[in-house]
């Protein structure tokens, strides 16, 4: 049925194209041999092919446009007619005897415009006329089209003031009123086509409607081009005039439409200084109009009108724009009852938009904006619509964007209010936007006050909130969210040792609420931050005098302890024994050895207990070693404990190679460089010559398993270790011991039932390379290597 409808309208059009065009063609004719009476009949003819009723808008549109530049050429002779001396007033009472209206009416309108051209009399009363008598046409489609040819050929022609028809006093008034009685007319042809056929059209007649607003607006961009429109005549005569017509017309998409005309065509001036008036009508629109956007360009408009310049900042001020969009946005919200919720946060979220370009120095207007949009939000509960959501985190976003502090948002009192109403999804969106704002402007927030406000508002990301299940979190998102909360902590900051503190301990009380989940994340990054405070700290004197409150090294130890045990509920024992190391190498520099000691035993006991994996084992014992040889701060007895433990773990692994490795390790525990205290060659060699036991019995064991020794790369690293500890003077590793090595090794690899392994026959020859080199170095040190045979 459809496309039947759609290729009998082809076939009308094509017939109508046909007429004009016939008939054109012969008003051509007439034109050329000057036959002023044939052309008038047949531009006649021709123009009635516009009274066709059977044509869609679009199609009308087509055949409007063939007559309009047929028209054009018409008006031209009649300049040219009047030139030679026809008088313009026969021609436009000539023109007058056709016979149907609409043709008529036409040439009537075409002929006008030559007559105002001509100034033969005042344009005024020649567009009076025109327009008067265009109320003949009732039918819109045809009514809507003839109009807009009467506004399109007398556009350049009003009594503007500075233009040439203009007349005498008032003759501004004259052109305002001529445009505002044919956009009066058309709106009221355009809002009566809704009526006209079945109501199972009236989506059809909709859309067609919609096609045609623009030639209802052109009127109000006619009427802001008139340069005698001034700011008094816009808010007496043109602004009232076209509020009444769009309020009383009554229909949803007129209304919505010219509303937006309004907002788009008149200067920001103009709206600023008529507020009051513009946002009178907009509680009498539909219910249905979609009023939000009207009003959220309004004010998109005035926040640019802001920025543009710091001049026109006092004009704000001077007419309460703020007030009135703050009250004019409640009435609206409250003749809505039915207003969706994305339609009050939208309309909140401008608001506050135009309050921070207007007003950026008054806090309080913009917490006001939070708060009615708290007060309107509120009996809501959590809102699931995720468009909703989307503006509420613009709305949250703006203050972040527009001050580039979050401290400056931390006092608004209505902010996390407002985040209370997100769901658990976008509530993390919005504390990740929070963290990402701090962290690009590099803010520091200093005082606990502020960590506890922060936190408020990015609680999502810290605990699990109500309804929250970690089985539907996506593990990616999961860790980016709790990084991003860890580095979240390391931008709390104060330079007062006590402030300091407090803001650790508020932390800490925040992140035990986050399960074991959270906690390998985010403990991390509050032990370092702890361990920041503890080197502030180191060397200073305590005060004797000072009160037990006082932030001391001790204390934070002591939190730090309770901290790394609270990671016991994961587990994590890894993690934790990194942390215990980490705080006993501080300890250490700060010399507080039974602290130190301390951590070090909590460091063995998770080995001893938690540890079990033979990957993670090898990890943890080198990292031990690593750190014990960097400690100063043990006595004798309690090094020796520690170490004989350490080496006692690395003759327990479970592969003979991570054995051998972890031995000569241990052989750094007992030389230090810089402690000479701490200088026993002895042990040295007895470790070494242990690892090499050992590697000779991996060597061993891989024969009686597979047959051959395998790789001699356990030697090599040996020979690098005795090399090492030959260079530092220690008196056991003699030259002997290091020759011996050197031919045990030439001889495993010339051994048939050795591997071949290129990666360590390469890393033998660099070694030896290396002995090569000391002994070309010469002086002392060439001595020391030159009786070494390579």
């Amino acid at each position: 049925m459809i496309s039947d409808g759609v290729e009998d309208e082809e076939k009308w059009l094509t017939a109508g194209i046909a007429g004009l065009q016939q008939n054109a063609f012969y008003m051509h004719r007439a034109l050329d041999s000057n036959n002023l009476r044939d052309a008038l009949k047949y531009s006649a003819q021709m123009l009635s092919e516009l009274r066709t009723s059977r044509l869609s808008p679009h199609k009308y549109y087509e055949l409007y446009m063939r007559s309009f530049d047929e028209l054009r050429k018409l008006e031209m002779f009649f300049k040219e007619e009047a030139r030679r001396g026809c008088s313009i007033i026969d021609l436009y009472e000539l023109v007058q005897h056709a016979g149907n209206i609409l043709p008529r009416l036409y040439l009537l309108c075409t002929v006008g415009s030559v007559y105002i051209k001509s100034k033969e009399a005042p344009a005024k009363d020649v567009l009076k006329d025109l327009v008067e008598m265009c109320r003949g046409i009732q039918h819109p489609v045809r009514g809507l089209f003839l109009r807009s040819y009467l506004s399109q050929v007398s556009r350049d022609k009003l009594p503007d003031i500075g233009s040439e028809y203009e007349g005498d006093a008032d003759t501004v008034t004259d052109a305002v009123e001529f445009v505002l009685q044919n956009f009066t007319e058309m709106n009221k042809l355009w809002v009566r086509m809704q009526h006209q056929g079945p109501a199972r059209e009236k989506e059809k007649r909709e859309k067609e409607r919609s096609e045609l607003r623009d030639l209802v607006g052109k009127n109000l961009h006619v009427l802001s081009q008139i340069e005698g429109v001034d700011l008094d005549m816009y808010k007496d005569t043109v602004l009232p005039r076209v509020l009444e017509q769009v309020v009383n017309c009554k229909d949803e998409l007129a209304q919505h439409y010219l509303m937006d005309c309004i907002i788009q065509v008149f200067p920001d001036e103009y709206h600023l200084q008529t507020l009051d008036v513009l946002l009178s009508a907009c509680p009498q629109l539909q219910p249905s109009v979609d009023i939000k956007t009207v009003l959220s360009q309004l004010m998109e408009r005035l926040s640019n009108y802001a920025a543009s310049s710091a001049e026109v900042l006092p004009e704000f001020l001077q007419v309460e724009a703020f007030s009135k969009l703050s009250n004019a946005i409640g009435k609206v919200i409250e003749a809505h009852v039915d207003m969706p919720t994305i339609g009050v946060v939208t309309l909140y979220s401008s608001l506050l938009t135009f309050t921070l370009h207007v007003h950026p120095d008054r806090l309080d207007y913009a917490d006001q904006v939070l708060g009615a949009c708290v007060k309107k939000l509120s009996g809501k509960g959590k809102i699931e619509d995720s468009k909703a959501t989307k503006q509420i985190v613009a709305l949250l976003s703006a203050p972040l964007e527009k001050y580039n502090d979050i401290v400056t948002a931390l006092k608004l009192s209505n902010y996390p209010r407002v985040m209370e109403y997100l769901d658990t999804e976008t509530n993390k969106v919005m504390a990740t936007v929070i963290i990402q704002s701090i962290m690009k402007n590099k803010t520091c927030i200093e005082t606990e006050d502020k960590v506890e406000a922060l936190f408020e508002l990015v609680k999502g990301l810290i605990k699990d909130l109500e309804g929250n299940l970690q089985d539907e979190i996506d593990e990616d998102d999961f860790k980016e969210e709790q990084n991003s909360f860890a580095r979240l902590i390391q931008m709390l900051y104060n330079e007062d040792p006590e402030e300091m503190f407090k803001i650790i301990c508020t932390v800490r009380k925040h992140i035990l609420t986050g399960g074991p989940k959270r906690l390998p994340f985010t403990i991390p990054s509050l032990i370092f931050s702890c361990l920041k405070l503890v080197r502030q700290l180191q060397g200073q004197d305590e005060n004797p005098f000072g009160d037990e409150t006082s932030t001391t090294p001790k204390k934070i130890f002591q939190l730090l302890n309770q901290t790394i045990e609270a990671l016991s509920s994961v587990p994590a024992p890894e993690l934790s024994l990194r942390l215990y190391l980490q705080c006993a190498e501080a300890a250490n520099d700060c010399d507080l050895e039974p602290v130190a000691y301390e951590f070090f035993t909590q460091a063995y006991i998770l080995y001893e207990e938690e540890i079990s994996d033979s990957k993670a084992q090898v990890t943890a014992i080198h990292l031990i070693i690593g750190t014990l040889q960097r400690m100063h701060v043990f006595g004798v007895e309690n090094r020796d404990t520690l170490t004989h433990k350490a080496t006692g773990y690395s003759a327990k692994l479970l592969k003979k190679s991570d054995q051998c490795r972890a031995v000569y390790a241990c052989s750094n525990l007992f030389w230090v460089d810089d402690q000479e205290n701490m200088k026993d060659g002895e042990r040295v060699l007895l470790c070494l010559k242990r690892a090499l036991r050992i590697a000779n019995a991996a060597q061993q064991m891989a024969n009686a398993a597979r047959g051959n020794t395998g790789s001699v790369t356990l030697f090599v690293e040996i020979l690098n270790k005795y090399l090492y500890f030959f260079e530092k003077g220690n008196p056991q590793i003699t030259v002997s011991t290091i020759q011996g090595l050197i031919e045990l090794i030439t001889t495993e690899m010339h051994s048939d039932t050795t591997t071949p392994d290129p990666a360590a026959d390469a890393f033998f020859a660099s070694t030896l390379r290396y002995i090569q080199f000391q002994k070309q170095k010469g002086g002392a040190v060439g001595e020391k290597y030159e009786p070494i045979k390579v």
